[in-house]
């Protein structure tokens, strides 16, 4: 009774401190992500101004994705040298340059650099969060916190393009977006450099013990400052966890990334226009974002299982329903319905992947190994359009549409056999 006394007592003042400085935890997460989302959807439109065809303007805006995944490690190496606070500022300075090739690239291969190295820069400031939060929240609340996270990247996906729309209704020029990334960008080294540091307020206190190695070896206490592994010899010693779970929580990366890449296609393909596939898609994003916190709390009161499970069910349930409704009469009525299923199960699913991750983190130094599992998921996201593709294009948009829902079914699979392997029982 004392204990739980004690881990209701941790968890409640852990909770506190963190709705309290909520606006330096969460602020720099949402204005980054507010800039990006404004700039993600004129990228390809820059790219056509400055003599690209429509697959060079997509190469041109896959830089970004190729970026956040080739970051991961180095950002790994830099939060466990110097810090989640000087990683961030870091990372939003370098955004800048980014920004600057942007607004004045004479060519298609500035342009590229500069979105490429916003990517990167992305992947530093989402893993010094990340590792923020697996070192510093206890595991009764970890995944709503985390769930949160998730939730302010969506939040900027979701309202940056309404903003890039309003600034181009205003100005007329889509530098104004790039711009207002800037602006982000100078708030958000601001806040993190002049703030208080949440890192000082809100110390390392969890109910049980984590998993440092994949034997299950315990560790407690606070951060150690030295003795930090290396990046590769991390990945190394987490190879089992990495090759496993790591997988399964690729699987998942790569449904949630193959959903916005089907779902315009197949509105393209059975006739809609183009609002009313926006508006199809827009409706999907909302109930998306809306269940983000519900995830949270699901994950924190039932286990990891709860969320993973059901998300991964619904959404190949709904790839493989999907891709057999193309020449039906009630397509269009099918499109919706589907596309509103997988909004469901992608809206459990949020923050289930940093969850995993700082469930299966080492305590004592978490980002190297967070850099590697950041690096498989965004690995995952990178590939799905790129087979969805192929297949598309090697038989039928149908055919690859069921292919995205056995690659869900599978993972959940996975998920069933490793979650409990490797997380914690108090968590899975």
């Amino acid at each position: 009774m004392t204990v739980q006394t004690n881990v209701d007592a941790v968890t409640d003042r852990a909770a506190s401190v963190l709705w309290r400085f909520g606006p330096m935890i969460y602020g720099p997460t949402i204005l980054f992500a507010l800039g990006e989302g404004a700039i993600i959807p004129l990228i390809p439109i820059i790219a056509t101004r400055l003599g690209a065809d429509v697959a060079l303007a997509a190469l041109v805006a896959s830089a970004l994705v190729l970026g956040q995944l080739v970051g991961n490690i180095p950002a790994g190496w830099a939060v466990a040298h110097v810090g989640e606070r000087m990683t961030m500022a870091t990372a939003g300075m370098l955004s800048l340059v980014g920004v600057l090739g942007m607004v004045f690239a004479p060519v298609l291969g500035v342009l590229a650099a500069s979105v490429f190295l916003i990517g990167f820069c992305a992947a530093g400031f989402g893993l010094a969060r990340h590792s923020f939060m697996t070192t510093r929240v206890p595991h009764a609340f970890r995944a709503r916190a985390l769930s949160l996270l998730g939730g302010t990247f969506r939040l900027g996906m979701f309202v940056g393009p309404f903003i890039a729309a309003g600034l181009l209704a205003v100005f007329g020029d889509e530098h104004a977006a790039i711009w207002f990334f800037g602006v982000c960008l100078v708030a958000t080294v601001l806040l993190v450099l002049l703030g208080p540091d949440p890192e000082k307020q809100l110390q390392t206190s969890d109910e049980g013990p984590g998993v440092a190695e994949d034997t299950g070896e315990a560790v407690t206490g606070s951060i150690p400052t030295s003795e930090r592994a290396g990046v590769f010899r991390t990945m190394w010693r987490f190879r089992r966890v990495l090759v496993r779970l790591g997988l399964a929580a690729a699987s998942l990366s790569a449904v949630r990334s193959a959903r916005q890449v089907v779902l315009p296609i197949w509105g393209l393909s059975i006739g809609l226009d183009a609002q009313t596939i926006a508006l199809v898609v827009g409706i999907s994003g909302a109930i998306d974002f809306a269940l983000f916190y519900a995830s949270g709390q699901v994950m924190d009161r039932f286990g990891r299982l709860w969320a993973a499970l059901p998300a991964m069910l619904l959404m190949g349930a709904g790839f493989l329903a999907l891709s057999f409704t193309h020449d039906l009469d009630s397509a269009a009525m099918w499109f919706a319905m589907f596309a509103a299923v997988l909004g469901v199960g992608n809206g459990l699913s949020s923050g289930i992947l940093l969850t995993l991750g700082a469930d299966v983190a080492p305590r004592a130094d978490p980002a190297p190994f967070l850099g590697s599992w950041r690096t498989l998921t965004d690995a995952g996201g990178a590939v799905a359009p790129l087979a969805v593709s192929a297949i598309a294009a090697a038989s039928s948009l149908g055919l690859a549409t069921g292919a995205i829902g056995v690659v869900a079914l599978l993972g959940a699979v996975a998920f069933a056999r490793w979650v409990p392997m490797f997380v914690p029982k108090s968590a899975s």
